[in-house]
């Protein structure tokens, strides 16, 4: 894994034309719609058990 992983689509109107912003760490801003927003991971998840 990376340090600094990119988003690919925006998450709103999902076009690619993203660029870093300059209000925080994790934060993209999207040319196309002008939303901006923040990635954060938040964590690892183990795999739930089947309970049969």
């Amino acid at each position: 894994m990376t340090e600094r992983a990119v988003p690919f689509h925006c998450p709103y109107c999902g076009d690619q034309d993203l660029r870093p912003w300059e209000h925080g760490h994790g934060a993209w801003e999207c040319r196309s719609c002008l939303r901006a927003f923040s990635l954060k991971l938040l964590g690892l998840v183990r795999p739930q058990e089947s309970t049969r």
